[in-house]
């Protein structure tokens, strides 16, 4: 079990660490607030958390249904349209602050997962098999799992967050108006490839 859970750490890292929509929103969101990973670490676990258990009963073979897909692709790429213009707006204004509203950064963490399918997809690949093994070493197995595999976005999306504020307190506002026009730009062509893959998937 210890090297199944090794083997969890790393192939989670490699999923966290590729660069994505939540990467983006926790950069931007971490040049306000420090502990803005955190918070969309936690509800990034509000919507994987109840996955893994639909999984684990084997509901993960329809997430890559068509009718499933799509209209999740569609309200995923409105989203991070939204998010995107609201972030290059913020980036005329942008100047260092401490504190900041921490509502926002879970508000993202949970729909930005939810409106992600590759997000999804993933689940009903890479991660149905890992929790297939798990289920190997029972109930206490499955949640070791859950939990060594959040813990990883947890970390990963803190440290994101606490750098990017840190570099936006030494650097200055110049550099946070950047790093929010950067990541805005993200977000817009991250929308643009969901919502593009949607209309692939409705009128093809």
């Amino acid at each position: 079990m210890l090297f199944f859970l090794v083997q969890t750490v790393i192939i989670s890292l490699s999923g966290v660490m590729a660069p994505g929509p939540i990467t983006a929103a926790t950069v931007g969101a971490g040049a306000r607030n420090p502990h803005a990973g955190a918070f969309i670490a936690v509800g990034h676990g509000i919507v994987e958390f109840p996955l893994m258990a639909l999984i684990y009963y084997g509901l993960g073979k329809y997430l890559g249904l068509d009718m499933v897909r799509a209209p999740l692709f569609t309200l995923g790429g409105l989203f991070l349209l939204f998010m995107g213009f609201d972030m290059l707006r913020s980036a005329a204004t942008a100047g260092f602050r401490g504190g900041g509203d921490t509502r926002t950064p879970l508000a993202a963490g949970i729909l930005l997962s939810m409106g992600n399918v590759y997000f999804l997809i993933w689940w009903a690949t890479v991660g149905a098999s890992l929790i297939t093994k798990a289920v190997g070493f029972g109930l206490a197995g499955a949640m070791a799992f859950a939990l060594v595999h959040w813990s990883c976005d947890f970390v990963w999306f803190y440290f994101l967050s606490a750098v990017s504020y840190k570099s936006g307190t030494i650097i200055g506002s110049r550099f946070q108006k950047s790093m929010f026009a950067l990541c805005g730009m993200f977000l817009l062509w991250f929308g643009g490839m969901f919502l593009l893959d949607a209309g692939r998937i409705w009128f093809f």
